[in-house]
């Protein structure tokens, strides 16, 4: 094993493994084998550009597995993701061969770009270890979580802007948008102009010398800018999860892929060998 593995990969390093605990003993199929090899011989330096890509590529099987048991994070999934980059490189540089071992592999080998794109669209580039703490979800991926975001950081010049607005509306020259913890938010009116209030206007509060509201408008407000930050945790939660089980459903394609790979991995390895100790056929 010391002198045939010069794998890249750890998917590589087993099926090489397993190649020689179970030896072939059907002569075509020893045969195919080595015409594989010969041709990776014979074409050196698009072996050596399939290692370099096989070299960024982790370990898809145990990947795929901590996916699918709910196991894996955010950083899981750009590792994932980082490994799928490599793929359409793979293919094309397999599409050069001719040899029926070689162009099964590459039949064999899906680029999974809908996986790819949906992570790199949900994940952002640097997210935390846990899954638990928010900070993972991509701008732009999710409406809602968007919104929540912006809830955090915006949530006073939404204000601003819907007491502007009301103000020109009703011509209420003082309305104020207040805050309490009991009330939450709410218009404060007060009683010289409390005929100008117009009818959509709720009223929460009656005081001495003023009157509050509210409307669908401000409580909509109220509802995102509340608890936005646990909100948003929650629900970065959530789709995290969603994007997961995604790839998660798509198990038996990524297996596949995997075990193409680690094939490729494995001939492109018995190739430099051959290469480098002179191994000739037969």
């Amino acid at each position: 094993l010391w002198v045939l593995d010069k794998t890249r990969t750890a998917m590589g390093a087993r099926l090489l493994r397993s190649f020689i605990e179970q030896p072939l003993i059907r002569k075509e199929a020893i045969l195919e084998r080595q015409n594989g090899v010969e041709e990776l011989n014979l074409n050196y330096i698009s072996r050596e550009e399939i290692r370099e890509y096989l070299n960024s590529i982790y370990d898809l099987e145990r990947l795929i597995g901590r996916i699918s048991y709910k196991t894996a994070n955010a950083r899981d999934l750009l590792s994932f993701k980082s490994s799928l980059d490599m793929l359409p490189y793979i293919r094309d540089l397999l599409g050069e061969f001719t040899s029926p071992v070689l162009a099964q592999i590459c039949e064999d080998l899906d680029p999974l770009e809908d996986l790819r794109d949906l992570i790199a669209s949900a994940i952002v580039d640097e997210p935390p270890l846990s899954v638990r703490e928010g900070n993972m979800i991509r701008e732009g991926f999710n409406g809602e979580a968007d919104q929540l975001r912006n809830a955090k950081t915006e949530g006073k010049t939404w204000l601003a802007e819907l007491e502007a607005r009301e103000r020109d509306k009703t011509g209420i020259k003082n309305l104020k948008i207040k805050f309490n913890k009991v009330f939450g938010y709410y218009f404060e009116v007060t009683n010289s102009f409390k005929d100008l209030v117009p009818e959509y206007f709720v009223r929460k509060q009656t005081l001495v010398n003023a009157e509050r509201f509210t409307t669908p408008e401000l409580k909509d407000l109220e509802d995102v800018i509340l608890g936005a930050e646990d909100k948003l945790v929650s629900l970065e939660y959530d789709l995290f999860c969603q994007v997961r089980d995604q790839v998660a459903s798509q198990v038996v394609r990524i297996q596949k892929t995997a075990k193409a790979i680690a094939s490729i991995d494995v001939f492109t390895s018995l190739s430099l060998v051959a290469t480098r100790n002179n191994y000739v056929k037969p």
